[in-house]
């Protein structure tokens, strides 16, 4: 597998996100080693809060909410997923699937040896971070979803579909314009060059080009079974588990009402609706998201 990996010097005096990296690596079944990438910040003997980000995105998403969260006493960690970020970066689309992913962030998980884990997902941050749940359903304390799913090959939005076929046949991936297209506030020029600064031109740029096409909408696709499988496990998750949706994105409204009705943990809970925000809301309403995700780890505690 050839490997790239982003310079450095592109990640430096990057707004707001001033987190000093922490690395570790893990080795794909042909043998190749992977450098990942991780925000580690907080009181290392707390319990960890894991935030996963999506597509195209990377930690750079989470730099208001890992601040807010550390200064309200919890451990943060947010990696970044291999092929985005400052994790390693494969570089062949057919490098990249769903069951790749899944076992990469197995291994990275079980290599920190996190338990007690609080985990909050978005995008596809949610289509791995819910695999990991019911691989390690042990390790893990409570449960918050956000725009995202565990899809299982029974179709897709329009929205959606209008994502996957620019992805695929624009010539240019623009990224850090997705974000900001994504997002109900307008990001800065300093920002969305932030989500561009991982990829120093196209080459870099084959996981966040590949992952839209690999969401298993069809029964066709890769993955649908490993995804029941999955539901399967979730459909007995009795941990705290809460939605935490926004408003404004059409690629995932109505996905909360699933996990309320089909996971134990979610059952006469009391869900949060993050008003005013898009796909990306962690752009949008990080203040809020951070005081959910506070109020929701004090309010269960471990058992």
């Amino acid at each position: 597998m050839k490997v790239l990996r982003t310079p450095d010097a592109r990640f430096a005096n990057l707004p707001d996100y001033t987190y000093a990296p922490h690395y570790s690596s893990v080795t794909d079944a042909d043998g190749s080693v992977l450098r990942i990438h991780t925000v580690d910040g907080g009181p290392q003997n707390a319990a960890p809060t894991l935030l996963l980000h999506g597509e195209p995105s990377w930690s750079f998403l989470y730099r208001r909410m890992i601040f807010g969260l550390i200064a309200r006493g919890h451990r943060v960690l947010a990696p970044d997923l291999v092929g985005f970020g400052r994790s390693d970066k494969p570089a062949e689309l057919m490098d990249y699937t769903y069951e790749r992913h899944v076992r990469w962030m197995s291994d990275w998980l079980v290599g920190m040896d996190l338990r007690g884990i609080s985990l909050f997902c978005q995008d596809w941050g949610g289509l791995i971070g819910l695999r990991l749940v019911a691989a390690f359903p042990d390790r893990f304390a409570r449960v918050v979803v956000a725009n995202t799913g565990l899809p299982i090959g029974t179709g897709w939005t329009e929205a959606f579909k209008r994502w996957l076929d620019y992805s695929q046949s624009t010539p240019v991936l623009p990224v850090g314009n997705i974000v900001n297209g994504g997002t109900a506030r307008e990001l800065s020029a300093a920002e969305i060059a932030a989500y561009d600064a991982p990829y120093p031109d196209e080459t870099y740029k084959a996981g966040a080009r590949r992952f839209p096409a690999l969401v298993p909408i069809t029964p066709e696709h890769p993955s649908v079974a490993e995804n029941k499988a999955a539901w399967k496990v979730l459909e007995a998750f009795d941990r705290p588990f809460l939605t935490a949706f926004s408003d404004g994105d059409a690629v995932t409204r109505g996905g909360d009402r699933i996990f309320q009705e089909r996971v134990p943990g979610a059952k006469n809970r009391k869900h949060v609706t993050i008003k005013g925000a898009a796909h990306f809301l962690q752009e949008d309403k990080p203040d809020e998201l951070v005081g959910a995700i506070d109020e929701f780890v004090r309010e269960t505690p471990m058992r």
